[in-house]
């Protein structure tokens, strides 16, 4: 069970990564967008990133809890 709750950790450390690194890329998108609609296209970019992470993040989460119940 040991071997579960690291592997959790791991994979909620990496989508904690992309949600950090998605939210770096909507503040550049925001510093560097010239009209609404290059906003809108830029955030809208980083949105599979940013679901994808929460993804990873809710599974390694789960890992980590299952494996403290098996525990």
């Amino acid at each position: 069970m040991e071997l579960l709750i690291g592997l959790g950790a791991v994979i909620s450390v990496i989508g904690i990564a992309g949600i950090i690194l998605s939210i770096v890329q909507v503040r550049r998108a925001k510093n560097n967008a010239t009209n609404d609609e290059d906003l809108k296209a830029k955030i809208q970019s980083a949105m599979p990133l940013n679901l994808g992470s929460f993804l990873l993040s809710v599974l390694g989460l789960m890992c980590v809890v299952v494996g403290v119940i098996l525990a």
